[in-house]
């Protein structure tokens, strides 16, 4: 299983100009062997099938960091191809404009079975368990302060068609 730039999938053919990765959508992408020499190439099960994966996940402000931390980590730990050990953690990684910022970190060892399904079915994991705990999951938004000690200036809108009259 590798990944070269946005293509990751399986090596079926190694030919003397190319090599045929399969993705899991199915499609065949031929890549030159000069793009394996002159580009990065991540190899996902050469010398180890292990892992680790990385998952954000923003609380809102008015939330408890310390209790939704341990309820991604419960939601992880539900999931069989979450490896025991070493045991899926969560850090805090920081404090953004509309959220704090956690990070689930856990390991699987069979990522030729994809990653996309077990991330998805760690996050509706966490999802669940939020809604229970009234852990927010924050959306961006913006307030708008009126100065309501002048007055407020109003125009005409412009209309750009033909008049009507």
């Amino acid at each position: 299983v590798i990944q070269v730039g946005t293509v990751y999938g399986w090596i079926t053919d190694l030919r003397g100009r190319y090599v045929s990765v399969v993705t899991r959508d199915g499609k065949e992408y031929l890549i030159p062997n000069e793009d394996l020499i002159t580009q990065q190439v991540i190899n996902w099960s050469y010398t180890n099938r292990r892992i680790r994966l990385k998952v954000p996940v923003g609380i809102s402000y008015g939330s408890d960091p310390r209790k939704a931390m341990d309820l991604v980590v419960d939601a992880a730990r539900e999931v069989a191809r979450v490896l025991e050990e070493p045991g899926p953690v969560c850090r805090l990684m920081g404090f953004g404009d509309s959220s704090v910022d956690l990070e689930l970190r856990f390991w699987i060892e069979d990522p030729q079975n994809g990653t996309a399904n077990v991330t998805s079915t760690i996050l509706l994991g966490i999802w669940d368990r939020f809604q229970e705990h009234g852990i927010e999951i924050p959306f961006p938004q913006q307030d708008v302060h009126l100065d309501m000690q002048g007055p407020l200036a109003c125009a005409p809108a412009r209309d750009s068609g033909p008049e009507t009259g």
